[in-house]
């Protein structure tokens, strides 16, 4: 069973976005999490850099099984918690679609 929650604009798969904060808080917030929301904008907060981006773009292709697209790499797929557990839905749902 799946659980869902709503943001403004997209529901969202909560594992999806839980593994992914969980991620970003390890890896970048050396296991403590502050407390950030999981749509503020991981860049412009300093959560993460340019360069973990990267990191981050590796965790999503080989955690979730996507991949992620050289013209994906933009603020609207990656700059917040919610903006990345949504991409990760689109791009599964197309690979499940295929």
């Amino acid at each position: 069973m799946r659980t869902a929650i709503t943001t403004d604009t997209t529901t969202l798969s909560a594992p999806a976005t839980q593994e992914i904060r969980a991620f970003i808080v390890e890896n970048f917030l050396l296991g403590s999490d502050s407390g950030f929301d999981n749509a503020e904008s991981l860049l412009e907060t300093g959560i993460i850099d340019s360069t973990g981006i990267m990191h981050v773009v590796a965790f999503l292709e080989e955690h979730f099984g996507i991949i992620v697209e050289d013209e994906d790499m933009v603020a609207d797929n990656l700059e917040s918690v919610s903006r990345i557990a949504a991409y990760v839905e689109r791009k599964r749902a197309l690979r499940d679609a295929a």
